[in-house]
């Protein structure tokens, strides 16, 4: 089939929703299907067999957009939208495969009865843009109108976690409703190793290790401070990859004041290939995230690993994790310190939790299962146009 994949974000870039659709348009063009991507105009070009990249003009002034709702990403996506429609006039295609918000300007743009239309669903719009503005709490009706129209409209929706899924249902429109979680990094393209994390560290000391952006969501700061309840003595040494400069900064500035600075290291971004490296190095991994419904993509990750692991009782992490393999607590500073506490005490406990979370990555998240189930979903719509 021949798929146009629309993508309102930097590609590609080392980040959430580009490294799922890079995995998606290498499924699609390894089962023999030709994909056009039609994304913003920043990001590093991929070659991929049977891939074809379309950009946006460069616009003025705009660079470096930011993860999550901005002005840059408002002006972005409009002019997505004209250089879809104007594509589309030119170029007919089996499939529109909408991620996110660009599901809106397909249904404007696609022609009736000419392409499918599939609304990858990364996140619930009205939930994303209402995180943390206030200002938009009036609009929530509408946004919910507007996504249950955008769910109504498409031929079928991927949803990423079960509680996308189950919000993509109760709107009740009919549409099919396939659930795709994320897969382990691990799996996606081949390995390096990174550095020795323990180079610097106390010997004596276990190693807790959080991996991903700086954004308040995710709960460092409150992770820094569960360290700081944390008796001085506890073997416990925390490192942090990820994070722009500044809120890299911000945060190193935080550790000293909570007088914790040595204790933990921020070493930036890391390369996507050392990932696997890097989270077999430490005996704790940490998800301190306060809010969301969607899987961290990590959590994926770590689950491979065999590393035990220490995250919030949040619906983010609850519809992949439960007691049996992961030490889950509650989204406050001491929650945080009581697990920190406890693994840190416990080897037993620590090897029983990895080895879970292994099995449960390899048998509910591996990427056959991912690909098998991308298959699923495009032969169903290859039914629906032979209808």
């Amino acid at each position: 089939m021949r798929v146009l994949v629309v993508a309102p974000q930097p590609f590609f870039q080392e980040r959430g929703t580009p490294i799922a659709t890079r995995l998606l348009i290498e499924t699609l063009c390894q089962q023999g299907h030709q994909v056009d991507l039609l994304t913003y105009h920043e990001g590093q070009d991929i070659e991929v067999a049977g891939l074809r990249i379309l950009r946006i003009p460069r616009v003025p002034g705009v660079r470096s957009i930011p993860i999550g709702f901005s002005w840059k990403k408002i002006v972005c996506d409009a002019v997505l939208s004209v250089k879809l429609m104007r594509h589309l006039r030119k170029e007919g295609y089996d499939v529109i495969h909408a991620v996110e918000e660009s599901v809106f300007s397909a249904l404007l743009a696609r022609r009736r009865g000419r392409a499918s239309l599939v609304y990858d669903m990364d996140s619930s719009m009205p939930e994303q843009l209402q995180d943390g503005r206030g200002w938009l709490r009036p609009l929530a009706s509408w946004l919910g109108r507007c996504e249950r129209r955008a769910i109504g409209a498409s031929d079928l929706v991927l949803a990423v976690c079960a509680d996308l899924g189950d919000r993509a249902e109760a709107y009740g429109t009919g549409t099919p409703i396939r659930v795709i979680p994320d897969i382990p990094l691990q799996s996606v393209g081949p390995a390096a190793l990174g550095e020795d994390l323990r180079a610097s560290l106390d010997p004596d000391r276990l190693l807790a290790l959080y991996v991903g952006n700086l954004e308040t969501y995710q709960g460092v700061e409150l992770l820094l401070r569960g360290l700081r309840e944390t008796d001085a003595s506890a073997p416990i040494a925390l490192v942090v990859i990820g994070g722009t400069a500044p809120a890299v900064t911000r945060h190193r500035e935080l550790a000293a004041e909570l007088g914790v600075a040595d204790r933990v290291t921020f070493i930036g971004p890391r390369p996507l290939a050392q990932l696997g490296s890097f989270l077999t190095q430490a005996d704790i991994l940490v998800s301190p995230r306060l809010s969301g419904g969607n899987t961290p993509m990590k959590i994926y990750s770590y689950l491979a690993s065999g590393t035990p692991i220490l995250a919030t009782r949040i619906r983010s992490h609850t519809q992949v994790l439960d007691d049996s393999c992961a030490f889950l607590v509650e989204p406050t500073a001491a929650d945080l310190a009581r697990g920190l506490a406890q693994l840190a005490a416990q080897a037993d406990l620590r090897r029983e939790l990895g080895q879970s979370a292994l099995r449960l990555a390899e048998t509910k998240f591996s990427r056959e299962q991912f690909d098998q189930s991308i298959r699923e979903a495009y032969e169903y719509l290859e039914t629906l146009a032979s209808a």
